[in-house]
């Protein structure tokens, strides 16, 4: 089936969503993270494409950006291709991480870009995985409202108050209200956790999902049949967590 052409935004900004192959964790620490971060920066500094959000999930992302030099698919290809690099390099792996094709809807207005913003900071809230945007560790919520380091805050404030200092107060009321904003997301919803999950395999003695893809198959199945026997776990889960296919899992006795 022939793709169909990525819709061009007129503002040239874009909601993108960047999540592992089979929804596979991309992330197995903090470390992990801290260098897609520092992927992101680099490379901004090089192709000069602004960037107003983040949110890094276990597998996935959700940016909010703007093209200038470069076309947003050649920027995330370079994103994604040097973290996936460097990932395969620390765990020994091989292979694809990343859906090969991401996720990108257009942002083309004042609402629809304060409204993205804002569903961006409280994807974890959404997930569980916090309980208030502003505790919520990996998004870009802090540069806003402390102090900037690769986000480029300005047109976000500005769009609440000249004033600086009553934008981030506002801008910050804004981040909390309760919503049913509904942009790109991974549609799914689990009823046991992925850190739950993560934490349990760790106890079984595989602290990232590497290991568990190099072991032997008896080995390997013997582990998947403990996993599957788990309460609130679902085939597609497992994939998504061990990187192994739903039909090795489905298979596994």
């Amino acid at each position: 089936m022939v793709r169909k052409p990525r819709k061009k935004s007129r503002t040239g900004i874009y909601h993108i969503m960047l999540r592992g192959v089979n929804r596979q964790v991309i992330f197995e620490d903090e470390a992990d993270k801290h260098r897609l971060l520092e992927t992101i920066k680099r490379f901004k500094e090089k192709s000069h494409f602004k960037i107003y959000s983040y949110c890094l999930m276990d597998n996935h992302i959700h940016l909010l950006m703007k093209e200038t030099e470069e076309p947003v698919s050649m920027i995330i290809q370079r994103i994604s291709s040097s973290y996936v690099h460097w990932y395969n390099n620390k765990y020994d792996r091989t292979g694809h991480l990343f859906q090969e094709r991401f996720k990108s809807e257009c942002v083309e207005t004042v609402s629809y870009f304060l409204t993205v913003l804002r569903y961006i900071h409280q994807n974890p809230i959404k997930a569980g995985l916090a309980s208030n945007v502003l505790k919520s560790e990996w998004t870009s919520i802090h540069e806003y409202i402390d102090k900037p380091r690769f986000i480029d805050i300005n047109l976000g404030l500005k769009l609440f108050s000249p004033d600086r200092a009553k934008a981030i107060h506002l801008f910050t009321l804004y981040m909390q209200e309760s919503n049913d904003d509904r942009c790109l997301d991974d549609h799914i919803r689990l009823r046991m956790t992925d850190n739950e999950i993560r934490i349990y395999l760790a106890e079984l003695g595989v602290p990232n999902s590497s290991l568990l893809q190099q072991m032997g198959k008896k080995e390997r199945n013997e582990l998947l049949v403990k996993l599957k026997a788990l309460n609130g776990v679902s085939h597609r889960q497992l994939a998504r967590m061990t990187g192994l296919s739903k039909s090795v899992i489905t298979r596994a006795r």
